[in-house]
Formats: C-alpha cells, sequence, structure tokens
C-alpha cells in the first residue's frame, strides 16, 4: 500500500462512519423503545398473575414468551392443579446438614439434627423465620458458644442481588400441607411400557450440497443442484434416486444457510429455504398416520424439513444431529450408519435407525423395559404428576457451561489445556429414581435417624436447600442458582453468601464433601425416589456397541472403515445423550408455517400462536401447548444423570488407579489450582493449569483434547473462546505427527 492508497482508504473510512453515525443513534432510540415495552409487558403480566384464575399458559401465549418466563415473573404461577404455590420456599422450618462432609461416604450423618428439645414445643415461628440446627454458633454480646441443637430464629435471608442489581429470580416451591401432598402422585392412566410393535425401517441418502454428491445403497452419483433451493434439491435427487428413498441426510454445504446475510437471526434463513417454492406436485407434510412429527422442524443449525407428493414422503435432515461429519464424504458417512447399525444389531433386535439420535435413544430404551411377568415394573415404569415434571422443568438443569474472564482470572494465563469426560452421561445411568416420590420436608427429614439422612442424600433425590459458602472459598462455585431473568443458571462462588435453590442429590453431596471445605447445607424440601435402575440395561448395551467401534475404529487398516467407525462410535454416543434428554420433558412447542395473503397481507395465525420469522412469501409460527401426555416423560431420570454429571465435573473417581494406594485417581475442577479453571462446557475443563490425569478408556473418564503449554490472553467472548478451543486441538494433534 502507497500513500496515495492509504489516503483513499482513510476517506472511505470516514465514509463508513458517517453512515454509521445515524444508525447507532436510531439503534439507541430503538433500544430504549424496546426496553420500555419488555417493562411494560412484565408489568402487565404481574398484574394479570394476581387473577386468581390466571394460568402461566394462557399468559405465556398472549405474551409471546416461555411458560418459564412466565414463572419467573410471577412464582405463584408455577405448573400446578389444586393450588397456588408460594412465591419462596417454606421457611417454618429446615434441617442443617454441614457436617456431613466430615464423614466417610458410608458413614451415618455425626451431629447433623440435635435431638428433641423442650423449645420444639413452642408454637410455630412466623412466616420468614427459620429454625436453624445442628450447627454450633456463638452469641454476638457475650460471645458464648450455644451448644448444637439450640435452636435460633433468624430472619430468611432476600433473594441476592446480582452484580447487575437485578434480584435473582426465585423458583417455585411444593406448596405446604396437603395441597403441596397431592402432587406425590402419579399421572392416571400413563406409564411407560414396551411397545408391540417394530419400526418401519426407512430408506437413506447421503448429499453433499456443496459437491452435488450423493450417495444411497443403489450407487453413487453427481448432481447439478443449482443454487440448492428446496425445490432444486427434491428434483434432482429423485431424477436419480428411487422414490423409496425417504430421508436425505445432507453432510456438507448446509443448504438452508443461504442467503443469511439477508436475515438478522440464522433461524429466519432457515425457515425462508424450508417455505421456499416446491415442483410441482409437492406439498409440505401435514401428517402421516399417527405421526407427531409432521410438518417442519426449524433450527438454526440443525433443521428438518419435510414434504410429500401423493403418497410419497420425504425429509432433509442435517447429519450433524447425530456427529460432526468432519469432512467425511457421503460414502463414509453412509458407512458411519452401516456400522452403527452393524453394531447396535446384537445387543437390540429390533434395531431401526430412526430419523434423529434422540428418537432412536427412546425408542431403543422402550424395548429395554421389563415384560416378564411378576417382575417389578412389568406393567410400565409410571409417569409423574403434571405438577411433578412442571416443577422438575423449573427447577432442574442441563449441563454446566461458564467462560470465566477477568478479574476473577488473570488477564493473561501460563497455558490452556482442554480436557474432556468421554461418553460421560453413561457412566450415571446405573441407578435412577423410579415409581412415585416421597416427600421429604424439614421436618420429616430432621424426624430421620443418621443413618437414614445419609441414605435419603445419597438415593435418587432432588432438593430444596438453602446454601452458605464458608468464608474465604476461592475456587469455582459448586451449586446452580437461578439466574436472573430467564431460564438460565449460575454458580455463586462469592464467600460468606446465601442463597436457596434446588440441586440433586449428588450435587447436594458434593457440596457437603468436597475436598477443599464443605458448604454449609439446610434441607428445606426433598423429593426421594425409590432406587431403581430403569436405564442400566439401556446405557450398558450402548456402552458395548460404543467400546466395540472404538476397537475397530483402531485396528482397522481401511482408513475409510477406520473414519466410519469413528463416526459411527460419536453416534452412540449421542443417542444416549440426546436420549437422556428426551425423558426431560418440556412443554410442547410446535412450530409452521402460512403463506402470505394478497399483497402481502400477513394471515390469521392459529389460536394462540405467534409470529416468529416473515418472508417474502411465509410466515413462520410457533405456539406452546404446554405438557402432553407422554407415556415416556421422566424427567426424574434426566435430572439425575445431569446432575451426577455436573457434580463429577468438579469431582470424580476415574478408572485409574494411584500406584502409591491402589485407589482411584481422583479428578476434576477442584483437584486444580483456584483460579486456573477458564471455562466448563458440559462434560469438559479449560485450564490454565496442566493436566496430567490418565485416560483409561472408560466412559466419564476425562480425556486431553487440547494443549498449549505457552501464555494466552484469556478469552473473554464466546467466540474469543472457540478460536483457542480450535486452536488447543490443533496443537495437540501436531504433537502426535
Amino acid at each position: 500500500m502507497n500513500s496515495k492508497e492509504f489516503s483513499t482508504g482513510l476517506g472511505e473510512l470516514r465514509a463508513v462512519r458517517d453512515e454509521l453515525k445515524p444508525l447507532e443513534r436510531e439503534l439507541t432510540q430503538l433500544q430504549a423503545r424496546i426496553g420500555k415495552l419488555h417493562d411494560s409487558r412484565a408489568e402487565k403480566i404481574r398484574q394479570l398473575g394476581e387473577y386468581a384464575k390466571a394460568t402461566s399458559d394462557r399468559i405465556a401465549t398472549a405474551a409471546g414468551l416461555s411458560v418459564i418466563d412466565i414463572v419467573a415473573l410471577v412464582p405463584s404461577l408455577a405448573p400446578q392443579s389444586a393450588s397456588e404455590a408460594p412465591a419462596g420456599p417454606p421457611a417454618t422450618e429446615s434441617v442443617t446438614v454441614d457436617q456431613l462432609a466430615a464423614q466417610a461416604p458410608a458413614e451415618p450423618i455425626k451431629k447433623m439434627v440435635a435431638p428433641p428439645s423442650a423449645d420444639e414445643a413452642r408454637p410455630a415461628e412466623p412466616a420468614g423465620a427459620v429454625a436453624r440446627l445442628g450447627a454450633a454458633s456463638t452469641d454476638a454480646d457475650t460471645g458464648r458458644e450455644e451448644p448444637a441443637g439450640s435452636n435460633q430464629v433468624e430472619a430468611a435471608p432476600a433473594p441476592a442481588a446480582t452484580g447487575s442489581g437485578e434480584a435473582e429470580r426465585v423458583l417455585p416451591s411444593i406448596p405446604e400441607g396437603d395441597d403441596g401432598d397431592s402432587w406425590f402422585r402419579a399421572e392416571p392412566g400413563l406409564a411407560s411400557k414396551r411397545p408391540n410393535f417394530k419400526q418401519a425401517a426407512r430408506a437413506m441418502a447421503f448429499l453433499d450440497a456443496a459437491t452435488g454428491v450423493l450417495v444411497w445403497q443403489g450407487g453413487t452419483v453427481r448432481l447439478d443442484l443449482g443454487q440448492a433451493s428446496v425445490a432444486e434439491v427434491l428434483t434432482a435427487v429423485y431424477a436419480e434416486a428411487p422414490a423409496t428413498v425417504e430421508r436425505i441426510y445432507v453432510t456438507a454445504g448446509d443448504p438452508w444457510h443461504q442467503g443469511s446475510e439477508r436475515h438478522e437471526f440464522l433461524k429466519d434463513a432457515v425457515a425462508a429455504w424450508l417455505n421456499g417454492p416446491l415442483p410441482e406436485g409437492w406439498t409440505v407434510e401435514s401428517s402421516r398416520g399417527k405421526d407427531r412429527q409432521a410438518g417442519h422442524l426449524v433450527h438454526p443449525r440443525n433443521p428438518v424439513g419435510r414434504w410429500q407428493r401423493g403418497d410419497q414422503h420425504t425429509e432433509i435432515r442435517s447429519v450433524g444431529e447425530w456427529f460432526d461429519p468432519e469432512g467425511a464424504d457421503p460414502a463414509t458417512v453412509r458407512a458411519a450408519f452401516v456400522e452403527l447399525w452393524k453394531a447396535l444389531r446384537p445387543h437390540f433386535e429390533d434395531v431401526v435407525l430412526m430419523g434423529s439420535p434422540s428418537q432412536t435413544g427412546r425408542d431403543l430404551w422402550s424395548r429395554t423395559i421389563p415384560t416378564k411377568a411378576g417382575a417389578k415394573w412389568a406393567d410400565g415404569f409410571p409417569v409423574m404428576s403434571q405438577e411433578i415434571r412442571g416443577l422438575l422443568h423449573a427447577t432442574a438443569g442441563q449441563g454446566r457451561t461458564e467462560l470465566f474472564t477477568p478479574p476473577r482470572v488473570p488477564e493473561r494465563v501460563p497455558g490452556w489445556y482442554e480436557v474432556d469426560r468421554t461418553f460421560a452421561y453413561a457412566k450415571h445411568t446405573w441407578a435412577s429414581g423410579v415409581g412415585v416420590p416421597r416427600r421429604i420436608t424439614a421436618a420429616a427429614f430432621a424426624a430421620m435417624t443418621e443413618k437414614e439422612q445419609t441414605n435419603a442424600l445419597f438415593a435418587p433425590s432432588h432438593w430444596q436447600v438453602r446454601v452458605t459458602i464458608p468464608q474465604g472459598w476461592s475456587h469455582v462455585g459448586l451449586l446452580p442458582a437461578p439466574a436472573p431473568g430467564e431460564r438460565s443458571w449460575h454458580y455463586p462462588y462469592e464467600g460468606g453468601r446465601t442463597f436457596v435453590t434446588w440441586a440433586g442429590g449428588a450435587e447436594v453431596n458434593l457440596a457437603l464433601r468436597n475436598p477443599i471445605a464443605p458448604w454449609r447445607i439446610e434441607i428445606l424440601d426433598g423429593l426421594l425416589w425409590e432406587s431403581g435402575d430403569p436405564l442400566k440395561s439401556w446405557s450398558t448395551k450402548l456402552q458395548k456397541a460404543w467400546r466395540s467401534l472404538r476397537a475397530i475404529a483402531e485396528m482397522h487398516g481401511d482408513e475409510q472403515q477406520k473414519q466410519a467407525c469413528r463416526l459411527a462410535s460419536r453416534a452412540v454416543r449421542s443417542i444416549l445423550l440426546y436420549g437422556i434428554g428426551t425423558f426431560a420433558q418440556r412443554p410442547r412447542i410446535t412450530t409452521g408455517s402460512l403463506e402470505l395473503g394478497a399483497g402481502g397481507a400477513v394471515p390469521d395465525l392459529p389460536d394462540g400462536a405467534r409470529l416468529t420469522g416473515i418472508t417474502d412469501t411465509h410466515v413462520t409460527w410457533e405456539r406452546n401447548q404446554g405438557f402432553a401426555r407422554d407415556q415416556y416423560a421422566h424427567p426424574e431420570w434426566a435430572a439425575g444423570v445431569w446432575s451426577a454429571a455436573r457434580a463429577a465435573l468438579l469431582s470424580v473417581s476415574t478408572s485409574s488407579k494411584d500406584p502409591s494406594t491402589g485407589k482411584p485417581v481422583k479428578a476434576g475442577a477442584l483437584h486444580l489450582p483456584a483460579g486456573s479453571i477458564l471455562a466448563f462446557r458440559t462434560d469438559a475443563i479449560y485450564t490454565s493449569a496442566p493436566v496430567d490425569w490418565e485416560y483409561g478408556g472408560e466412559p466419564g473418564d476425562y480425556l486431553l483434547k487440547g494443549r498449549m503449554p505457552w501464555e494466552q490472553t484469556t478469552p473473554r467472548t464466546d467466540e474469543e473462546f472457540y478460536y483457542l478451543q480450535g486452536l488447543g486441538r490443533q496443537a495437540l494433534e501436531a504433537e502426535g505427527m
């Protein structure tokens, strides 16, 4: 570049600046206007929530929000039937279990609950007070130490404010008394039973939309896809492949992202592609027997389009639902599906690969339900009441995702290391809650023996707790707490902070028994299930298939087959991962599209639907239909696995043994230096400290996936994080070359 070109460039830059300034002013004004409308909407929701017959689903539809958004603003509208839940946790009594941390897992809880005292005969404390039991305390005036078991009544702390000044969301609670007890029942006439039919197999084809290569059982061709619109893809594919091909997996060149630069959101570009013009005779699939999956699924990266031509049905979907193809050609991807079926067939005689890993996982699990006369649960696993399912939906989060930025960590760190728990969820499926849970109130917990309390906390369970972080705590947070404003979670870590939340038994135990310092836990309420193994057979079979595919990938001499088996092993992981996710029933969201009327007029939407996108020819909509009567809805199983996996991210026994003691090696974030954790991503830890945990190849073991042992700038955004993640993986791969 010479001086003239530089001067010209400065002039062009000024022109961009001048064009940008008025747009930024307009954006600021628009954001202020949107903020006022959000505030107005929230206030209107709170007003409507005071109506005695108000329901969260009706308000959600009118507001264009989800049910959980409504519950966050009006906690009394948490899903329930007989009565309204209190806005906060029951505050009449609680039990402190902070002494549990000092015990070995098999030992009883020592001095957790004080013996009955004369004070217990006094009238109940007023609402807003909490009886703290089982911990020694000091009289502030005299310095005299009160013995453990003395009741000290304190005001229940108000919801903590976040750094932004917003009050945290208050999670729903179980109503007190008979109203709450009525939640603890099975849904009448609804149980998970083994199906008496086999799924119909559908012929598949695999298309690289970038190169036009199409592969199916009958051969391989290269197509001219033009601009890869829906019409061009359907026309080109069925000019070569037979009409019996009902499922087309796109392996590369995602056609639904074309023209995305013209849309503010990627989802809008997908909707525009799915609703594009169709060849003559083709229509959007509206029904298919009893198939509730008819119609498009608008997803920003893994959409599903469904069309029909007379009796011919087809769907186009992304292979990314199953695994990242990592540049594999369509023939290799097809080989991966063949190897996947072959690996599953010895363990599931009725195996049929369905459209997605979640559908496949649920179907395979349903075929492990016991049917032998006299066997426990041969009549099916009961589905919990809608109130319990709604409570779990609102209070049980999924994987932990967190990015630690300065000043919590230094601006510059000495290195970057990524470790990931392989096939992690498989490790947490050996025991799950079955049947209708028992309600364990604070009083009921206090009345238990020490052994019963220990057993309850180690059993499949879900607890409402008041948590106090020990003073001087310097590591990451241990328990999830509701973040303000939306259905998301954060992990408080500030020493001395107190908050109320819900957590699974695995996480409560981790907080009490962590290797640094025990946290103070007060039991407020809880759900306690009988321990069973509804997922064990299913998970064990998937683990066998996973191991066999990994072994073949290691030993096979043909590079294409090696890659195919590696991809197939990842598909097995997806079957288990997303299969577990299907148990966590959520309010059912349906989507659809309608053509614009004459002159571009927006047509009337279905009752309860809200507009989500508009193109030159169509509008798209979605509708929250609440919780359906789903015989396979078991959010208690998903919640248990997720809780155990989040706890294992912090501390877990690995398959490796310490040569000096013969005991399993402990791994996890709490076994790394405080201040060294840079991020969590579900089952992965990113740290600035070198990690030397041996990988044993078993589900749940930590595998080193990225390493850069030199100074790095700490990432502050997701974009910077993913950039370093990619560099770290490339650097580790280069080491092995």
